[in-house]
C-alpha cells in the first residue's frame, strides 16, 4: 500500500501541488484526472522519485509501512515502483529482446517474450528490432508496456498510457492493468480521457494543484467534464536530465 501525506510542490512562488493526501490499496486500479498543467505528472514524478523532486516537495510518501520520501529513483525501482512515460525514451543500439530482459538478467524464452509482445499488439518480428528512432512512438509505447508486464511491479504509474496509440488499444491497456493487479500490484493511471479513467476502480480529480473530487470513476469524470473546462491552470514546463529518467 502506498500513501501520500500532504504532498506539496512549487516552482518559484507558484504552487503546483498543495496538500495532496491519498491512500492506494494493493491490487487496485486508480486514475487521476485533470487538464494539462494542473499537477498530475508532477505528482507522478514525485512518487517515482525523480532527482528534480527529491527534497524539494513537502509531505511524506509511505510505501508498505516505510517512509520512502527521501529515496532516489533507483531505490524506489528496487521496491518495484515503476513508471511508463508519456513519451518513452529511445535507446540507440539496444535491441528489444535485451531491453525486455534487462540485458538477459531476466530469464525468459523467446516463446514467453512473443506471448508478451502479443499482449501489447506486436508480432514476433519486434524481437529483432532496436529500441531507437526506427520505431514509431506507438511502437515504443507498446514495448514499454510489455516491459512492465515482465517486471511485475508493486506500484505502476502510467503517464497518459494511451498517448501515441490508437483508440482501439483501450482494451489492451485495461488488460495490462488487470495483469498487474492480478498479482497484487497497484496501478495509477494519469489521464485526461474519461474512457481510460473509467477502467479504474477509483479516481480522483486534480484542479489547481488540489484534489477536487474522488471516488467512483464515472462520477469523478462527470465532475471533470462539468467543471474543468473553465478551471484556471497554467502549464509549467519542466526539463529533465538523462540521470533523472534512469531506472
Amino acid at each position: 500500500m502506498l500513501e501520500l501525506k500532504n504532498i506539496s510542490f512549487k516552482t518559484g512562488t507558484r504552487k503546483i501541488l498543495e496538500d495532496i493526501s491519498y491512500k492506494f490499496e494493493d491490487g487496485k486500479i486508480y486514475a487521476v484526472l485533470g487538464n494539462n498543467g494542473v499537477g498530475k505528472s508532477t505528482l507522478a514524478r514525485i512518487i517515482m522519485g525523480l532527482n528534480g523532486y527529491i527534497g524539494k516537495h513537502g509531505g511524506q510518501i509511505i510505501f508498505n509501512g516505510k517512509d520512502i520520501t527521501n529515496l532516489n529513483i533507483t531505490e524506489r525501482a528496487k521496491l518495484r515502483i515503476t513508471m511508463a512515460w508519456q513519451e518513452p525514451v529511445r535507446y540507440e543500439g539496444l535491441g528489444v529482446r535485451e531491453y525486455l530482459t534487462l540485458g538477459k538478467r531476466i530469464n525468459l524464452s523467446d516463446s514467453e517474450l512473443i506471448e508478451i509482445l502479443n499482449l501489447v499488439g506486436l508480432n514476433p518480428f519486434y524481437l529483432h528490432r532496436k529500441v531507437d528512432k526506427t520505431l514509431s512512438g506507438g511502437e515504443r509505447k507498446r514495448i514499454e508496456l510489455a516491459s512492465l508486464i515482465i517486471l511485475k511491479p508493486r506500484f505502476a504509474i502510467f503517464d497518459e498510457p494511451d498517448s501515441g496509440i490508437d483508440m482501439m488499444s483501450n482494451i489492451m491497456i485495461e488488460r495490462i492493468f488487470k495483469i498487474i493487479t492480478s498479482t497484487g500490484g497497484t496501478v495509477l493511471s494519469i489521464t485526461h480521457r474519461e474512457e481510460i479513467a473509467e477502467i479504474a476502480d477509483e479516481a480522483f480529480l486534480i484542479c489547481s494543484g488540489k484534489i477536487k473530487a474522488e471516488g467512483d470513476p464515472k462520477k469523478v469524470s462527470e465532475v471533470y467534464k462539468s467543471t474543468c473546462d473553465n478551471c484556471a491552470h497554467i502549464n509549467v514546463p519542466v526539463e529533465f536530465t538523462e540521470d533523472e529518467v534512469k531506472l
